[in-house]
């Protein structure tokens, strides 16, 4: 399993998500980024999920 990152942004720049979870690849780690996001209400917000290498997986601007 892998770590990555999911973090969402107000506009002005404040956190209002900075949350870590485990996948074992970059395609299950999209499908849970996106489901945590609609979960918490965060899917229209400005958001971005890395891997541990530090590659985009979900970016919403």
């Amino acid at each position: 399993m892998k770590t990555y990152k999911l973090t969402v942004f107000e506009k002005n720049g404040e956190k209002l998500l900075n949350e870590s979870f485990q996948a074992a690849d970059d395609h299950e780690a999209k499908g849970m980024g996106e489901k945590m996001l609609k979960e918490k209400g965060f899917d229209e917000k400005t958001f971005r999920c890395t891997s541990p290498a530090g590659k985009l997986i979900l970016f919403h601007s």
